[in-house]
């Protein structure tokens, strides 16, 4: 996953984020409630403050953390489905906690840019049920094999998910850390926008979408195969300019291949492993293929999704695949 920073000036925060400051003398402190906001957005790589999903931070043991989050009871991409929340919210919130770690606890400057090599997550069954109220996730962070050069960083870390008293999803990702000069040199200049006219969408209801504004797949005419749809108008996967296709999405395109194939049964995407092995070029045909695995005696349906430009593996993810309603 290749998510480009927001540059920003350095925002000074202490690590509980949620907490404003002290009130006056003269009002007693027991009538100021412990009020809860969203930390800085420049921090998780989002320029729209709606898409924030974490509220703090605390350290524990070195290199062990604790992020909290918030999500929301209804989303416009990540929607609830059969009341069960969207599993790629697990996902997303994991890919937030290390950007924001990577800044507020090992001195990655704001500006420089992240290379993410893998993101997993493995979800309990039944287990993200959409309450009255939004979900209270905590994730408890370890990072390992953490490796910096001057304000360049490499890790990978594992987050166990928690909803309440419940562990709902253990997670992990890697990546690296580029310096806009370095990024600037990898990369060169590249556009930001579609040149290329967006191929068509399948049907929404397929690939277990209701607008085809958010379906990112189009038919190609070859049985399990697709057309990336790479809109970089759309106001979620591309929040801000990048010169790629951004990792989040690629995961989109695997969770809806997985339900393409499995239609017209509903799925849920239980888990996911991902692999991020090139940038994804937004100009460049990119091709989704999918093939189903063996259902397995739990009832659980692996997919295997494998993104292919150039000639080359660019992305492969293996969904897990779990039926709904």
């Amino acid at each position: 996953m290749r998510s480009s920073s927001v540059t920003a000036p350095r925002i000074p925060l202490s690590r509980s984020a949620v907490t404003l400051a002290a009130p006056p003398q003269s009002t007693p402190a027991r009538e100021i409630p412990t009020l809860t906001t969203t930390v800085p957005r420049q921090y998780v790589h989002r320029a729209a403050i709606s898409e924030v999903f974490l509220t703090g931070w605390e350290t524990g043991d070195p290199d062990g953390f604790i992020v909290r989050g918030q999500w929301p009871r209804g989303h416009a991409l990540f929607a609830p489905r059969f009341g069960q929340q969207d599993p790629l919210l697990i996902a997303e919130t994991v890919r937030q906690g290390g950007t924001l770690l990577a800044h507020t606890e090992y001195g990655v400057p704001l500006g420089h840019h992240f290379l993410m090599s893998s993101l997993e997550y493995t979800s309990v069954r039944d287990a993200l049920t959409v309450e009255p109220v939004p979900s209270e996730v905590e994730l408890h962070i370890t990072c390992h094999d953490v490796v910096q050069r001057g304000k360049q960083l490499s890790m990978w870390y594992r987050a166990h998910v928690w909803l309440g008293q419940i562990r709902v999803a253990v997670a992990s990702a890697a990546y690296k850390t580029l310096s806009p000069s370095v990024y600037h040199r990898v990369r060169g200049e590249r556009p930001v926008a579609n040149e290329i006219a967006l191929p068509p969408a399948v049907e929404p209801d397929l690939v277990g979408r209701r607008d085809s504004r958010d379906v990112v797949l189009s038919g190609s005419g070859t049985g399990h195969r697709w057309l990336l749809r790479a809109d970089t108008s759309h106001p979620i996967f591309f929040d801000h300019p990048v010169d790629h296709v951004p990792g989040m999405l690629l995961l989109e395109a695997a969770r809806q291949a997985a339900q393409a194939v499995t239609h017209p049964v509903p799925v849920q995407a239980l888990g996911m492993a991902s692999s991020f092995a090139h940038y994804v070029e937004l100009n460049t045909p990119c091709h989704i293929e999918a093939e189903v695995g063996q259902r397995g005696a739990d009832g659980n349906t692996p997919v295997l999704v494998t993104a292919v430009q150039n000639d080359q593996t660019v992305f492969n993810c293996t969904v897990t695949t779990r039926p709904l309603g």
